[in-house]
Order: structure tokens, then sequence, then C-alpha cells
């Protein structure tokens, strides 16, 4: 078992919450981590980096002229990449880098990426995160209560514009739903800031 602190805004222990290991997989599966966490960088690929061939550029494809007997290199059509104005060699093309992983095991890697942020005390819970309209400052207060002073990934039970707009001003935060939780953004943060109302809701799922 693994006891986690709940916090409120001012810094101050109000609650201790028991983690049972098994409710995040009893053990943190690195191999499935790591598929995780390289497909999450391969998807936030774009793609879409693309030079013209030498089939693609403007020109005519005759050879220039005979092979032999001129004294001059051998030489192709004035499209060669060799060329001024032809296509380049080995062109890139649009490519799609997606990678893909069974529903499954994406869940039970994120699961082993919140252990391993719980066995190291990376993994913080506060009783309640809101605001009447956007505070940045506040916002920065909150953290600096709570001490977190490196990068951090604030969920929330659900999508809340207020606090979005707080912290989307501050370095290294993001925030994030619940359901939006994957093992590449868990894994891409020092820390992580979880509402009270979001961790009783991922144990209890």
């Amino acid at each position: 078992m693994i006891d986690v602190t709940v916090f409120n805004k001012d810094g101050q222990q109000v609650d201790t919450i028991s983690v049972n290991e098994e409710s995040f997989g009893g053990e943190v599966r690195y191999p499935l981590l790591k598929q995780a966490i390289v497909m999450y960088h391969a998807n936030k690929r774009v793609g879409t980096a693309a030079t013209k061939s030498r089939g693609m550029v403007a020109g005519s494809s005759k050879k220039l002229f005979r092979q032999k007997g001129t004294g001059n290199a051998r030489v192709g059509n004035m499209r060669t990449h060799k060329r001024v104005g032809g296509g380049a060699a080995f062109a890139k093309s649009v490519r799609d880098f997606g990678k893909k992983m069974p529903r499954k095991q994406r869940n039970l890697a994120c699961k082993s990426a919140l252990l391993a942020k719980l066995q190291s005390g990376a993994l913080f819970v506060i009783d309640e995160l809101s605001f009447s309209e956007p505070k940045t400052r506040e916002m920065a207060g909150i953290l600096k209560n709570l001490n977190i002073d490196r990068s951090c990934l604030v969920t929330l039970g659900d999508y809340d514009t207020n606090v979005y707009k707080s912290a989307k001003n501050i370095q290294k935060i993001d925030v994030a739903a619940l359901k939006d939780l994957n093992a590449g953004e868990v894994c891409s943060k020092q820390k992580l800031l979880f509402t009270k109302e979001a961790f009783e809701k991922l144990l209890n799922g």
C-alpha cells in the first residue's frame, strides 16, 4: 500500500488516500511503457516534409547527348539531381509515422507510468482546484505552495476552461482531463497533480 497525501490550496495536509499497487497493475512494466512512449512521440510527428524527385520537376526526359564519343562524362537527362533545377536524390515524400497499440496495452502502460510516479513520490493530490475566472497568479501560487517547481501535468476529473486558461501561460505546466490521460503525457512531465475527484475516479475506474 502507498499512502498519498491530499493537500489544500495552501499546501497543508488535509487527508490521506491509501492506494493498493494492484490497482495500477502491481508492477511497472518497462518494456510496455517504452512501447507506449515510442508510439506517443511517433504520433506527434507531422510527416509533411516533401521534396520533388526527378520525375516531378519540369524538363525533357531525353538523354542530353550520346553515351560515348563526345569526350564528356556520361550524363542522363536534364532532370537528374546533379544539375541545377533537377530533382532531389532520394526525395522525401509525405508519410504517416503513426503507430498503434491495443487498447488494453495502452491502459496497462498508462497504469505503469502512474505507478512509477507514485513510487517515486512525484504524484500530488489537491482537494479542490477551481476558479470562478482565469487566474494565472493564483494558479502559480498554488503550485508554489505545493513545491511544484518543475514540469507538471495537472489532471482534472472533467475539462475545466478556467483551470486550463489559468495554467496555459505558466511554463512547463499542462492541463488534461482524466479521460485523455496516457503514458506518454505522464512520462513527459516530472510531476503529476491530481484533483481529489479525479484521483478517486481513477482508482474506482
